[in-house]
């Protein structure tokens, strides 16, 4: 009587993560469409600009609803990791973001860093929270 429900949470798991994958995938491109399409379809068209960057926000928007199924989806282990790394990472973020303002307006930033870092470190820290806790509950 366990295997089928074993089966059907697998399956469900999977499919959550392959929703999660596909929508990841449609953000990342979309995102790429909002900051590249000016280039490609020249500058005197901001419609067209305003319209990708209003498909990025509501493709994730809907990223982020496929993340709340994934974390429903997966065991009860896997959501304590998911959900550690993502209380690492936003903290990573919350002292690097603030302690840059902090450091810029009092005026000990000498070079610009590029709005991208952050994200960068951020998922830097997100997959290092993830190994760590994937280790630490081996």
């Amino acid at each position: 009587m366990h295997a089928p429900q074993d089966t059907s949470t697998y399956r469900a798991e999977i499919r959550a993560t392959g929703g999660l994958a596909a929508w990841t995938l449609a953000w990342v491109g979309s995102l790429a469409l909002a900051r590249f399409g000016p280039e490609l379809w020249g500058e005197g068209r901001p419609a067209a600009t305003w319209a990708a960057v209003v498909a990025n926000l509501v493709v994730g928007v809907l990223w982020i609803v496929a993340y709340t199924r994934f974390l429903r989806a997966i065991d009860e282990l896997q959501r304590k990791i998911q959900q550690d790394a993502l209380a690492v990472t936003l903290g990573a973020g919350w002292i690097a973001g603030f302690g840059y303002v902090a450091a810029d307006a009092a005026g000990l930033v000498q070079a610009e860093i590029n709005v991208a870092a952050l994200p960068v470190l951020m998922s830097v820290v997100f997959l290092v929270a993830i190994a760590v806790g994937q280790i630490r509950y081996r």
